[in-house]
């Protein structure tokens, strides 16, 4: 028994939490310190250190064997993830990054969800971020809760899928597409999901946002290297159209899905390729015609301008607007 909880029929539900630790000593005791007071009561941690050079593996030697500690040399985090996913015993899986933390009741809730949907692969819930700055944590967490319909397929394609640690996963699920692909510096999550959408997994929204993602510092790969993101970005939306397509499933409000978030990247990337932003827009434009922006990204005056005089010049004028100089005739091919 689970402390009352209804499982479905044959379901043990151990939860493996599997947290990936390199160099970080100041977070690391909080991650673990959260896994250990989760409310599910059978579960496991599971910690590899992934060659940390400060002490993180001296924090983590603190806890005995309230936790199993893997060391090695460093080889990066979907390495380290998937050698965690090969120690786990657990039928579920709850990954944790060092530098996140868990509230007590996160497992236990999205346990309960399985039973309305008892064949389930993959339960998401939307994150709590907790955003550093200037040194100093936030007075309270910023929810951003994920918008209906709960399809997963639109959440992928509008980048809102939680981060690691705001899944549940069926370990089985998890080893039959391959787990995680050691070759991506970026979108790693994102990369998953989509194999696990192509190979049939079934996800389930659960409504509680109880794992905390903490926003804390600038040296990630998307923030060094914003390009690089945006591309990845670009490349998965393609092998979502394509797999839709082929498999007849591209409705309507998935294709809008993926061209507003082509279209928002688009918007990032006129700063740096007017060429590469036109032709994302382009392809946008030829796979769905009526097309037209909205949200944060297409204030009102912008969306009357791509209405009456496309991107190129909408983007022209807005960068006017933004310089206070003399605008560039819409026609011009100037640069």
């Amino acid at each position: 028994m689970n402390d009352g909880i209804l499982l479905p029929a044959g379901e043990t539900m151990r939860v493996s939490i599997l947290i990936p630790c390199f160099n970080s000593e100041r977070w690391v005791a909080s991650a673990v310190e959260s896994a250990l007071a989760q409310s599910w009561p059978d579960k496991e941690i599971v910690v590899v250190d992934d060659g940390s050079t400060d002490s993180s593996r001296e924090v983590l030697q603190r806890f005995g064997d309230q936790i199993r500690l893997v060391t090695g040399p460093h080889r990066g985090g979907n390495a380290a993830r998937n050698h965690l996913l090969g120690l786990a015993t657990g039928e579920w899986i709850q990954y944790l990054d060092a530098d996140d933390y868990l509230l007590p009741d996160k497992i236990e809730l999205q346990v309960k969800s399985l039973q309305d949907e008892p064949s389930a692969d993959i339960i998401y819930s939307a994150p709590l971020v907790e955003q550093w700055a200037n040194g100093e944590a936030p007075a309270e967490l910023e929810s951003r809760p994920l918008q209906p319909p709960h399809d997963p397929w639109i959440h992928l394609a509008r980048w809102s899928l939680p981060q690691t640690g705001g899944t549940l996963w069926r370990k089985q699920t998890l080893v039959q597409v391959g787990g995680w692909d050691e070759s991506l510096e970026c979108c790693q999550e994102h990369d998953l999901y989509f194999r696990l959408l192509q190979a049939g997994a079934r996800f389930q929204h659960c409504p509680a946002s109880r794992a905390v993602y903490r926003l804390w510092s600038g040296n990630t790969v998307s923030r060094r290297h914003p390009r690089r993101l945006m591309e990845a970005r670009l490349a998965l939306l393609d092998r979502m159209q394509d797999a839709l397509t082929g498999r007849h499933a591209l409705t309507p409000g998935r294709l809008t899905a993926i061209n507003s978030t082509r279209f928002e990247i688009a918007r990032l990337l006129w700063a740096l390729s007017p060429e590469r932003a036109e032709a994302v827009m382009q392809l946008v434009t030829t796979s769905q015609p009526s097309f037209t922006p909205c949200g944060a990204a297409a204030p009102l005056m912008y969306r009357l301008l791509y209405r009456l005089v496309g991107f190129r010049a909408a983007e022209r004028l807005a960068a006017w607007k933004r310089r206070g100089t003399t605008p560039i005739h819409p026609d011009s091919t100037q640069p």
